[in-house]
C-alpha cells in the first residue's frame, strides 16, 4: 500500500534526497492511530518502530514508523498526559506483537501508557528509579535519588511436573554484554525462555538532548561500537533530511564501502564465534585471523579499525587514497577465496553440521508474526533489505542482489552470513571501481526553523532507525534510536523452544542480537 493511500488531510513529505526512499510524516487522531495500524498490517507493511516524546511541559506524543511500498510513513499522535486509566494512547500490540516491549519502554522513559495492552511489566525501569520518574520527561533533573537494589522481575512460570527454572546471568562468563535469561526446562527441553533486558541502559536519548544536531553523529556512532557505521548514517541522513542537505556522490559511495566493510567485518567474526560454540575451534582462529586482517586496512585506510567518526553530517570526515583502493580490490579477492575455502570446510564438517542443522528452527510464520528483519529474518525466508526495497544512494544505482534461505535453523543463519560477505564483496569491488569523483562534505547549517527527518539504513544486523526533531537553535528536541534487535529479540524466545539448553549458546549467537543498542 502506497502512503499517499492513506489519505491523511496534513501529509507531509520529508526532504527528499538521492535515491528512492522516501519519508512522510502526518500527525492523526486515535481513530486514524488504530485504523493505520491494522491497514499496514493487512497490506504486508512492518511496524519500525514506535516512541514516546514530552513536547513542552505536561504535552505528550507518541509515534509510530512503518515501512509501507513506498517508503516510511512516520505517525503522530498527541497524547493526554497523566496517570489515569484514561489516560494515554491506543495500544497496538494486538496488530504489532513486536510493539509490546517497546510500549513498555515508552511507559518507562515518558510516563505515556498504552490503553488496553496486555503486558505492562516494566521494561527499561529495573525498579531502581524514584517513583514518578520518567527520564525523558522534561522536569526530570537526573538529580533524583535512585535505590541500590533492583525489584523483583515477575517472570512468567510455567508449571507441571518436573518443570524447573534455569537463570542465566545478567553477568556472564567471558566479555558479553549483560542480559538476564530464564529457562523453563523439563529436563534439558527447553519449554520457555523469557528474556529480561535493559542492564545496558544509558539514557542515550536524554545526552541527545545535550547536543546540537551538526554534533549528535559522535553520540550516534557510539550506541553500539559493532554497527558504529549504520548509526551514524542513519543519524546523518536524518540530519541531512531535516536540513534540506544535498550529499556529493563520492561521499556517498563511500559511505556504501564503509557500510559494507562493516557488514563483512562482524559476519567474520560471528562465523568464527558459531564454530567455536560448536567445538570446531579451529573456525574460530580463522575466522579471527581474517576480521583481524580486515579491520587493520580499515585503520590503515580511514584511521579507525572499527570506521569511527568517519561519516559525518552532510558527507564523510575521510578520502581514500588510491593505494588503498588497490589494496582493498587485492584484499577482497583474498577473502573471497579464503571464506569460501572455510565455508567447504564447515560444511564438509559432519559435527558442526550435526550442531547447526535443525538447531533453533525460526519458522516463517513466526518471523513474520513478530516482523523479524535482518539476516535472522532473511534465513527465515523473509525477503527484507532496506537497500533492496527502498533503495538509498548509492544503492539505487549500486543494486543489491538477494540473499536468503528459507530454513530457519542455524544452518540457514550461517549460509546467509557466508553469502552476504560474497554480496558485500561484490559490492565494494563495484564502489570502488566506479568511485564518483569531487568533494567529500558539503557543509549544512540550520537556518532557524524546527524541522524533522528520518535515517534507515540497513545495517548488518538489519534496518536502523533514526526519528530526529530540532528546535529553532538548532538544538535537539527529541532524538530516538531504534536497532532491529527490537523485533528480533522475541524471535528468539521462540526458536529455543523445543531444544536442549545446551544449544542454547550457539542459537544465541546466530542470532547475535543486540544489547547496547536495544537498552539505549
Amino acid at each position: 500500500m502506497r502512503i499517499e493511500a492513506f489519505g491523511f488531510p496534513e501529509l507531509v513529505r520529508l526532504s527528499v534526497f538521492a535515491g528512492r526512499s522516501s519519508a512522510y510524516f502526518a500527525r492523526v487522531d486515535a481513530d486514524a492511530w488504530i485504523r493505520t495500524a491494522a491497514a499496514v498490517r493487512e497490506t504486508d507493511g512492518r511496524l519500525i518502530s514506535l516512541w514516546g516524546a514530552e513536547e513542552a511541559p505536561g504535552t505528550f506524543a507518541i509515534s509510530a514508523a512503518y515501512a509501507l511500498e513506498d517508503g516510511i510513513l512516520w505517525l503522530q499522535l498527541p497524547v493526554a498526559g497523566g496517570h489515569g486509566d484514561s489516560d494515554g494512547y491506543p495500544d497496538i500490540s494486538a496488530v504489532f506483537p513486536c510493539a509490546t516491549r517497546m510500549q513498555r519502554a515508552v511507559y518507562d522513559l515518558v510516563g505515556l501508557r498504552a490503553i488496553g495492552a496486555g503486558d505492562t511489566r516494566p521494561w527499561l525501569n529495573h525498579g531502581n528509579w524514584p517513583a514518578d520518574y520518567f527520564p525523558l520527561q522534561k522536569l526530570s533533573s537526573g538529580t533524583e535519588r535512585f535505590q541500590s537494589q533492583e525489584a523483583d522481575y515477575p517472570f512468567v512460570h510455567v508449571d507441571g511436573d518436573g518443570v524447573h527454572e534455569i537463570a542465566v546471568g545478567p553477568i556472564h562468563a567471558g566479555v558479553i554484554e549483560p542480559g538476564h535469561f530464564r529457562f523453563s526446562v523439563v529436563g534439558e527441553k527447553v519449554l520457555r525462555l523469557e528474556e529480561r533486558l535493559g542492564y545496558a541502559h544509558r539514557g542515550i536519548e536524554r545526552l541527545f538532548e545535550h547536543v546540537s544536531a551538526l554534533d549528535g553523529h559522535r553520540l550516534a556512532g557510539r550506541i553500539a561500537g559493532d554497527t558504529t557505521v549504520a548509526f551514524t548514517w542513519a543519524y546523518c541522513m536524518a540530519v541531512e533530511r531535516a536540513l534540506n542537505g544535498r550529499i556529493p556522490p563520492r561521499a556517498q559511495w563511500l559511505r556504501a564501502l564503509l557500510l559494507e566493510r562493516e557488514r563483512i567485518a562482524n559476519h567474520l567474526g560471528d562465523l568464527g564465534a558459531l564454530g567455536n560454540d560448536a567445538g570446531f575451534a579451529y573456525g574460530l582462529a580463522q575466522f579471527s585471523r581474517l576480521k583481524e586482517d580486515w579491520l587493520r586496512l580499515n585503520n590503515q585506510a580511514f584511521g579507525h579499525r572499527y570506521l569511527m567518526d568517519r561519516i559525518v553530517p552532510g558527507g564523510v570526515a575521510t578520502d581514500i587514497d588510491p593505494r588503498f583502493i588497490a589494496a582493498m580490490l587485492t584484499q577482497c579477492d583474498q577473502i573471497d577465496a579464503q571464506v569460501r575455502v572455510m565455508q567447504k570446510i564447515y560444511d564438509d564438517q559432519s559435527g558442526l553440521q550435526d550442531r547447526f542443522a535443525g538447531a533453533g528452527v525460526l519458522s516463517a510464520r513466526v518471523a513474520e508474526h513478530f516482523g523479524v528483519c535482518g539476516l535472522v529474518g532473511r534465513a527465515s525466508g523473509r525477503k527484507i533489505d532496506v537497500r533492496i526495497d527502498h533503495p538509498y544512494a548509492p544503492y539505487h544505482e549500486v543494486q543489491v542482489q538477494a540473499v536468503n534461505d528459507d530454513r530457519g535453523d542455524v544452518a540457514a543463519r550461517v549460509t546467509v552470513r557466508f553469502n552476504e560477505i560474497y554480496e558485500s564483496v561484490r559490492l565494494i569491488r563495484t564502489l570502488l571501481s566506479d568511485l564518483p569523483g569531487g568533494s567529500i562534505v558539503t557543509p549544512l547549517e540550520h537556518e532557524g526553523a524546527p524541522s524533522r527527518g528520518v535515517g534507515w539504513i540497513e545495517g548488518w544486523r538489519g534496518d536502523v532507525f533514526i526519528a530526529l526533531e530540532t528546535g529553532t537553535d538548532g538544538n535537539i528536541l527529541r532524538c530516538h534510536c531504534h536497532d532491529p534487535s527490537w523485533q528480533n529479540w522475541p524471535a528468539l524466545e521462540h526458536a529455543i523452544i523445543g531444544n536442549i539448553v545446551p544449544d542454547f549458546p550457539l542459537i544465541n549467537k546466530s542470532f547475535n542480537l543486540n544489547y547496547a543498542g536495544h537498552d539505549l
